[in-house]
C-alpha cells in the first residue's frame, strides 16, 4: 500500500489528515481516498501537460500538485476524468459503475474541504456533479439450511475458533474488520462491546450459541504475543498473533468450499445473512439497523427487498387468499 506521507503534496496530505485526525476515518478509508485522488490528479496532469503523453499513467508524479492546480479543475473534466476511467480494464473491460461513483465521491470530498471547511477555494466545481448510476443489485445470502450446513463444515486443527469465528458472523452480523478487532475485554457478560466504521462503538447482545461457541474457545485460546496490536486480541493465530483479516477470509471459504457452497460466498456475504435471518424472523428494521451498525437507515432497508418467502408470506396473509369463484 502506498504511503501518502511520502507520495502526496501538502494540500492532499492536509485533506487526508482532515479525515484520519478530525473525521476519525479507518487508515484503510483515508488510503482509499490517496489512491482515488493521486488517479484523479494524474489524469488532470495529463491533460494539461503534453509532455507527460508518453510517461506511463502510473509513473506520473503529483508531488507539485498544490492550490493553484487544484482551483482551475472544471467540471468538465471531472467527468472527462470518469470517461476515461470506464476505459480502464476491470472484469467487464471497464471500471465498474461502483468504482467510478466511489472516486467520484472522493473528489467532491475533497473539494467539499477546500470549499466549505478551509475556505481555500470561491467556487466548487462538484456542487452540479452527478454521481454515476449503479446497478441496483441485492445482496447475497445463504439460507438457514446452508447456514446450518456450513456450520456443521467446519473441521480442522482451529475447529473450535473457526465454529466461534462462523457462528459470531451468522448471528451478530459483524464486518470482517470488525471480528479482527476484537479483544478479550470486549465479550462482557450476555454482550460483545463491537468498533465499528468512524470508530463508532455498539453492544451486541450475544445469544445462547454465541455464548457457548465464545466460552468453549476461550477454554482453548492460546496467549497471544505481548506486543501491544495483539496482546488483548480475542481471536489468535498458531503464532500467537491477532488473527487478519485475510486469515479470516480463508477459514470462511475453507468451510464454504467444505460444505460444498458457493465458493464466492465471503465474510461479507455472511453478514448479509444475519441480517436476513434476524429480519425474517421478526427483527424490526431500527433494530436491525443497530445492529449492523449502519448510520443511514437506508443502507439497512435493502434487506426488506430480499426475501421472495416473506412477500409470499404477506399475499397468503390477505383475507382474500383463500376466496376462489364457485363453479357452477
Amino acid at each position: 500500500m502506498a504511503d501518502y506521507r511520502q507520495e502526496a503534496p501538502p494540500i492532499l496530505q492536509e485533506f487526508l489528515n482532515y479525515h484520519e485526525s478530525i473525521l476519525s476515518h479507518s487508515a484503510k478509508t483515508v488510503d482509499e481516498y490517496f489512491l482515488d485522488l493521486r488517479s484523479f490528479f494524474r489524469y488532470l496532469k495529463l491533460r494539461c501537460c503534453p509532455e507527460l503523453q508518453q510517461t506511463p499513467f502510473q509513473e506520473i508524479s503529483i508531488l507539485d500538485v498544490d492550490l493553484a492546480f487544484v482551483s482551475k479543475t472544471q467540471l468538465s473534466e471531472i467527468y472527462g476524468y470518469l470517461t476515461f476511467l470506464s476505459g480502464l480494464s476491470g472484469p467487464s473491460g471497464k471500471a465498474e459503475s461502483s468504482t467510478r461513483a466511489r472516486k467520484c465521491a472522493a473528489i467532491r470530498s475533497f473539494f467539499n474541504y477546500l470549499c466549505l471547511h478551509t475556505h481555500q477555494m470561491e467556487t466548487n466545481p462538484t456542487q452540479a456533479l452527478n454521481n454515476p448510476k449503479l446497478r441496483k443489485s441485492l445482496p447475497r445470502y445463504l439460507s438457514l439450511a446452508e447456514s446450518l450446513q456450513l456450520l456443521e463444515a467446519v473441521s480442522g486443527p482451529n475447529e473450535i475458533r473457526d465454529y466461534c469465528i462462523l457462528t459470531l458472523f451468522l448471528n451478530c452480523g459483524l464486518r470482517v474488520g470488525e471480528l479482527v478487532g476484537l479483544n478479550v475485554q470486549d465479550v462482557r457478560e450476555d454482550t460483545i462491546r463491537v468498533l465499528g466504521k468512524g470508530n463508532k462503538e455498539r453492544q451486541i447482545y450475544l445469544n445462547e450459541a454465541c455464548l457457548e461457541a465464545i466460552h468453549a474457545y476461550l477454554a482453548v485460546r492460546q496467549e497471544p504475543k505481548e506486543e501491544p496490536r495483539h496482546r488483548n486480541a480475542l481471536f489468535v493465530s498458531r503464532n500467537r498473533t491477532r488473527l487478519t483479516t485475510r486469515a479470516v477470509e480463508n477459514i470462511v471459504q475453507k468451510a464454504v468450499r467444505t460444505a460444498g457452497l458457493d465458493p464466492k460466498y465471503s465474510p461479507h456475504k455472511l453478514r448479509h445473512t444475519a441480517a436476513t435471518l434476524m429480519l425474517n424472523n421478526g427483527v424490526d428494521i431500527r433494530t436491525l439497523q443497530d445492529v449492523l451498525g449502519h448510520e443511514n437507515l437506508g443502507t439497512t432497508q435493502i434487506y426488506t427487498h430480499v426475501s421472495d418467502a416473506n412477500m409470499k408470506q404477506a399475499v397468503d396473509a390477505n383475507p382474500l387468499a383463500h376466496v376462489k369463484k364457485e363453479t357452477p
